[in-house]
């Protein structure tokens, strides 16, 4: 069968690619602005991919054309797809029918933490033999690509609730029919699609009535906005997790300069080194544990992979050191995930200064959703340079005129020079975007270099 991805550079839309690739399926795609590392991916797996999104590509014609999000009517490609009639289905719609029937499907959800949660627990089942079938909207080096059709019964899938395509306006994630989820946390986000925290919520309890009464639902302790979400109906048996004993979960995961150990009450269930840091973390590790325990890995097997575990990349990943000046990269853009990193970076890493450099790029941060609580976040790095981006929908300097250390700049250049300029050693600079953010990391990582050997 010849399967075509429209939008085939996306994460999640490049990992269907390498399923349907591994499958036995020929595949092509295209994208616009065809861009690392999932491109990279792909040119390994001999996937031939079209720059832009012109009608010429569906010639000869595929049996199916698998549609991303990012595609619209009045595209080229689109209208040509509808007005020829070819066959055509959604990502998630593709992945469900042809891949998930019959398979142990692990779903893990929630505002953050999905891709490291993901990748462990594919990363544990994995370790423990089993050949799970996966797919991460993220790399990670232990499991070497992003996505795997895999011979094992479980499959292990992060689960997005954004919208699924032009066509299929519910949340992704309803097309997985998981026997295990994961809800690791639940906030508003994705201001473009859902107008409140209440529409976000509505989605998760559609996908809570798809869960078995045999399956697993794991979920964060203590957080109300998912206490709300059950309360409206589960039929399910569900266990908590926390990372401090005062949240009284079920499980506890405890991060410390010594490793990691899980609780179960007060009962030390076991314990390993890690390579990771910071609170949230340990609850990624906890939730992973116990969504690898419901596939049948035991806590010893499922602790000696999290010793082994080398991270995701972009998630607080140290791209390198100069002159005792280090920087690293982190994926956080919504103001919990940047409070959350600064307290990992402060409390295991231990740099003199912590130095931040971001921009609001995401749909929700430029529509001004969490500007007041950006401007809380940023107030906990000792500094911080914030991009002005185009099309920020409220007054960014007046928002952060408050955070005497943050610095709002035009350009990235600007960025640069500020931030070579202040740091000095025992520094670490955090980039903290879901985006390519102009390269500046490549940016930052040359000019410190070239001052470190300036400096002899």
């Amino acid at each position: 069968m010849h399967v075509h991805i429209l939008g085939i550079c996306g994460t999640f839309m490049a990992g269907v690619a390498a399923i349907a690739r591994e499958a036995g399926h020929r595949v092509t795609g295209s994208d616009r602005g065809v861009y690392p590392p999932m491109s990279d991916q792909l040119a390994a797996l001999g996937i031939a991919v079209t720059e832009g999104y012109d009608a010429a590509q569906l010639d000869p014609r595929p049996d199916v054309v698998v549609v991303g999000n990012v595609m619209s009517r009045g595209m080229p490609v689109v209208e040509a797809l509808l007005d020829r009639g070819i066959a055509y289905a959604s990502g998630p719609q593709w992945l469900a029918g042809e891949v998930l029937r019959d398979r142990h499907v692990i779903a893990i959800s929630g505002t953050h933490g999905k891709t490291t949660t993901t990748s462990l627990v594919a990363w544990m089942l994995t370790h423990a033999g089993q050949e799970p079938g996966f797919l991460v909207g993220g790399v990670t080096p232990d499991l070497g690509v992003s996505a795997r059709l895999g011979r094992g019964g479980a499959f292990v899938i992060e689960a997005d609730e954004y919208d699924t395509a032009f066509f299929d306006k519910g949340a992704k994630f309803l097309h997985y029919r998981p026997r295990t989820l994961v809800i690791n946390n639940l906030e508003y986000d994705h201001a473009d699609i859902y107008p409140d925290l209440a529409a976000i919520q509505r989605q998760f309890h559609q996908l809570v009535r798809m869960v078995p009464g045999n399956g697993l639902i794991v979920r964060r302790a203590g957080e109300a906005s998912i206490d709300e979400v059950l309360a409206r109906g589960c039929w399910t048996p569900v266990t908590t997790f926390a990372s401090r004993p005062e949240a009284h979960a079920d499980w506890t995961g405890i991060a410390d300069p010594a490793g990691y150990r899980l609780l179960t009450g007060t009962q030390l269930a076991g314990a390993t080194a890690w390579q990771m840091a910071g609170e949230h973390n340990a609850e990624n590790v906890t939730a992973a544990l116990l969504a690898a325990g419901a596939a049948g890995v035991e806590i010893p097997v499922a602790l000696a992979a999290v010793a082994r575990f080398r991270g995701v990349r972009r998630r607080l990943e140290l791209l390198g050191a100069w002159a005792g000046v280090s920087l690293y990269d982190d994926f956080a853009h919504h103001p919990t995930a940047i409070t959350r990193t600064l307290a990992a970076v402060r409390t295991t890493l231990r740099p003199q200064r912590v130095l931040v450099v971001t921009e609001p790029r995401s749909n929700t941060m430029k529509l001004g959703a969490h500007r007041e609580a950006l401007a809380a976040a940023l107030a906990l790095a000792d500094a911080s340079w914030v991009l002005h981006t185009q099309g920020l929908g409220w007054d960014l300097a007046a928002t952060l005129a408050g955070v005497t250390s943050a610095t709002v700049c035009d350009d990235t250049a600007a960025i640069v020079a500020g931030v070579v300029d202040s740091c000095r050693e025992g520094d670490a600079i955090v980039v903290m975007s879901n985006g390519g953010f102009d390269g500046i990391r490549a940016r930052l990582a040359t000019a410190l270099a070239a001052r470190a050997a300036a400096a002899g």
